[in-house]
C-alpha cells in the first residue's frame, strides 16, 4: 500500500509540476511576448479606423505586484485621438479609411473623435468611409468623411433619438420581491422603475429635453459636413427619407452607391496607385501603439497629469471600468507631490455610484487644488457621483452632448417579506435593544428605520449640494433648484452654471497648461492599477468567471437585464448615482 501511495504521490507531483510549467509559459508569453515588436508604417499608407477594440477613454496601466511587472495599453480613445493628431503631419499617412466600422463609444466620445477627424482633414489628406449599413451613431461619425460610400443593397438609419426605461413595480408586486427606496430629488429616476410602472412627468420632461439637446448637437455637425440644412435633416428623420441607398444619395447624405471593391479602387486612385496593386495600410490600434511608444517628448520636464475617472464609482482599488478610491487617491497624491506636474486634468466619464467614495475623491481633489490647478474634462457622463468629483475643479469643460448634473442621492433596501410569506418562510428576531437588529430584508420596513435611512440620505444630499455650491460659487438654494436629481446636457449645464465651457480633452489640457503657467510640456496618464496573480489568470481565460459562463448560456441582452437588477439590489450605502437607467436609440 505504501508503494502504491508513493507512486500516486509521484504522479500527482509530476502533474502539478507540468501544470505550473505550462501556465508559467503561457503567462510569460502573454506578458512579455510583444515587448520588442514595433509597427512598420510604409510610405503612401492609409489608416484603417477600426473602432471595434476601442472601449474606454483610457486603456489603462497595470502593475502586476506578484511579478514586479508593469504594462501599459494604448488602445484607448485618448490614444486614438493622439494618433490621428500625429497622422495629420505624418508624411507616410495619406488618408483614413473607415470601413464597416462599429463601436460602443458613447455619443460624446464619438463627438470628440469626429472633431479630431475634422481637424485631420485640414491637412488636405482624405477621409473615405464605406459601410454595408450605417446605424445612426455610425453615420454621425462617418458623415465627417470627404466621400461616403454605401453598399447598393445597404441601408442608412436616420430617424432621431429615442429612449427606453424598464419598470419593475408590477414584477415586485407579483413576486413579493420589493425594493424599499429612500431618496432625495424629484428627478431621481434611477429608482423610479422600482416605484412606478410608467414614467413620471418630471422624468419624461428631463428625458425629452436631454434627447432634444443631444439630437440638436448631432444634426448641427452633420449639417455642416454634408451641407444639408438642419430643418431638412429633421424632415428626413421624420419621414424616414433615406431608408434606401438611392434616397440617401438624393438627399446628399451619401456620395456613392457601390460595392466594396469599387471603394478600394477609388482609394488607390487617390493614392495614385495602379488598380492591380495593393495599397499600404495600418490599423488605428497598431498606429496608436507606435505613436504612444515612440513620440514622447522627454525633453519637456513640465508635465500635465491626466487622471482618468471612468466607469461606476465603487469601493477598493478600481480598474479601467470602475472608479476605485485606492487608484484615484493614489494618482492624485502622486501628481500633487511631483514637482514637474504643473497642473492636472481629471477626465470624468461616469454615471456616479458610491457616495462615500465620491466624497473621498472630492476631498483629495480639494487638497490637490491648494497645490496646483485641477481642470475637469467631461466625457459621455459626469453625472451624480461623477459630478460630485468634478464640482470643485478650477475649470470644467464638457461636450455639448455630455450628460451631467443629476445632483441627488438615494438608497435601496431589498425586501423579501412578502416573498417569504408566499413560500411559507418565517423569520423571528431576538435582540437586546430596540434597534440592535438594524434592517432585515425578511421583515417589513418599519417607519423608525425608514426615518433613520431618510435622515442619512438627506445629510448626504445636503453635503453634495454644499460641495457644488462652494465649487461653482452658487448659493445652496440655486444648486437645489437645478439639483433634485435632474440631468442636463453639457450645453444646458453652461446656462445654469454647472459647466464653464464647451470643449474636449485638448481644450482642457490647454487650459490646465495656462493655469499651470507652462508652454512646453508633456502629458502623463493615470491611474496605475495594482493587480495580483489571480487577476492575470482570469484575464487570460485560465479561470473563467461565473459571469462569463452565465452570459454564454443566456445571451448578451438577457445578461444585461440580469446585471441591471443585480446592480440595483446589491448597492451598499447611499448612492450618488445618475438619475438615468435608459438606453438611447
Amino acid at each position: 500500500m505504501r508503494f502504491l501511495g508513493n507512486v500516486l504521490a509521484t504522479i500527482v507531483g509530476l502533474f502539478v509540476f507540468c501544470m505550473i510549467s505550462f501556465f508559467g509559459i503561457l503567462l510569460i508569453g502573454a506578458l512579455f511576448g510583444r515587448g520588442d515588436e514595433t509597427v512598420s508604417v510604409k510610405s503612401n499608407s492609409v489608416i484603417e479606423l477600426d473602432l471595434s477594440k476601442i472601449h474606454n477613454d483610457y486603456a489603462g496601466k497595470v502593475n502586476y505586484k506578484d511579478f514586479d511587472y508593469f504594462k501599459a495599453k494604448h488602445n484607448g480613445l485618448s490614444d486614438v485621438l493622439k494618433a490621428i493628431e500625429y497622422a495629420k503631419t505624418d508624411s507616410k499617412i495619406k488618408g483614413i479609411s473607415i470601413l464597416n466600422s462599429t463601436s460602443d463609444l458613447g455619443i460624446a466620445q464619438t463627438k470628440a473623435l469626429r472633431d479630431q477627424l475634422e481637424d485631420f482633414k485640414t491637412s488636405g489628406k482624405f477621409i473615405y468611409s464605406y459601410a454595408n449599413a450605417y446605424s445612426q451613431k455610425e453615420y454621425y461619425l462617418n458623415s465627417v468623411a470627404n466621400s461616403i460610400y454605401i453598399n447598393p443593397i445597404g441601408e442608412l438609419d436616420f430617424k432621431g433619438l429615442s429612449a427606453e426605461i424598464m419598470f419593475y413595480k408590477d414584477l415586485e408586486e407579483k413576486s413579493g420581491l420589493k425594493m424599499e427606496v429612500i431618496r432625495h430629488g424629484k428627478y431621481k429616476s434611477a429608482v423610479e422603475p422600482f416605484l412606478e410602472n410608467k414614467m413620471s412627468d418630471a422624468n419624461r420632461e428631463q428625458t425629452s429635453q436631454l434627447l432634444h439637446s443631444i439630437w440638436s448637437s448631432v444634426i448641427v455637425d452633420i449639417s455642416k459636413s454634408r451641407k444639408v440644412s438642419v430643418e431638412r435633416l429633421n424632415q428626413i428623420a421624420d419621414g424616414l427619407l433615406v431608408r434606401t441607398p438611392e434616397m440617401a444619395k438624393t438627399e446628399k447624405l451619401i456620395d456613392k452607391i457601390a460595392y466594396e471593391d469599387v471603394y478600394h479602387d477609388d482609394i488607390k486612385k487617390a493614392l495614385h496607385i495602379d488598380s492591380d496593386k495593393n495599397y499600404g495600410s495600418v490599423s488605428i490600434v497598431d498606429y496608436a501603439e507606435k505613436i504612444a511608444t515612440t513620440t514622447i517628448n522627454f525633453e519637456a520636464k513640465d508635465k500635465i497629469a491626466i487622471i482618468y475617472a471612468q466607469g461606476e464609482i465603487g469601493n477598493g482599488e478600481g480598474d479601467v471600468n470602475v472608479i476605485g478610491e485606492g487608484s484615484m487617491r493614489r494618482s492624485l497624491q502622486e501628481a500633487r507631490k511631483d514637482k514637474n506636474v504643473k497642473a492636472i486634468v481629471l477626465r470624468v466619464n461616469s454615471p456616479g455610484g458610491n457616495a462615500l467614495t465620491s466624497e473621498l475623491i472630492w476631498r483629495e481633489i480639494e487638497l490637490t487644488k491648494k497645490v496646483k490647478p485641477v481642470v475637469v474634462s467631461m466625457g459621455d457622463y459626469a453625472a451624480s457621483g461623477g459630478y460630485y468629483i468634478s464640482c470643485n475643479a478650477d475649470k470644467i469643460y464638457a461636450e455639448a452632448n455630455t450628460i451631467t448634473g443629476s445632483i441627488g442621492v438615494f438608497g435601496i433596501l431589498p425586501n423579501f417579506a412578502e416573498a417569504a410569506k408566499k413560500i411559507g418562510l418565517t423569520v423571528e428576531q431576538v435582540k437586546t435593544n430596540t434597534n440592535a437588529s438594524e434592517y432585515s430584508p425578511f421583515r417589513p420596513l418599519d417607519d423608525s428605520y425608514r426615518g433613520f435611512a431618510q435622515e442619512g440620505v438627506e445629510k448626504i444630499y445636503t453635503t453634495f449640494v454644499n460641495r457644488v455650491a462652494a465649487g461653482r460659487k452658487l448659493t445652496f438654494e440655486q444648486v437645489d433648484a437645478i439639483g433634485q436629481g435632474r440631468v442636463w446636457s453639457g450645453q444646458d449645464a453652461i446656462r445654469i452654471g454647472l459647466v464653464d465651457k464647451i470643449g474636449g480633452m485638448n481644450d482642457a489640457i490647454k487650459e490646465a497648461a495656462r493655469l499651470g503657467k507652462t508652454t512646453k510640456y508633456r502629458t502623463q496618464d493615470f491611474p496605475e492599477f495594482e493587480k495580483d496573480f489571480g487577476d492575470i489568470l482570469s484575464k487570460f481565460g485560465l479561470a473563467q468567471s461565473k459571469e462569463s459562463m452565465i452570459k454564454e448560456e443566456i445571451g448578451e441582452q438577457n445578461y444585461a437585464i440580469l446585471q441591471h437588477i443585480k446592480q440595483m439590489t446589491s448597492q451598499k450605502g447611499v448612492q450618488a448615482r445618475m438619475a438615468y437607467e435608459l438606453k438611447i436609440n
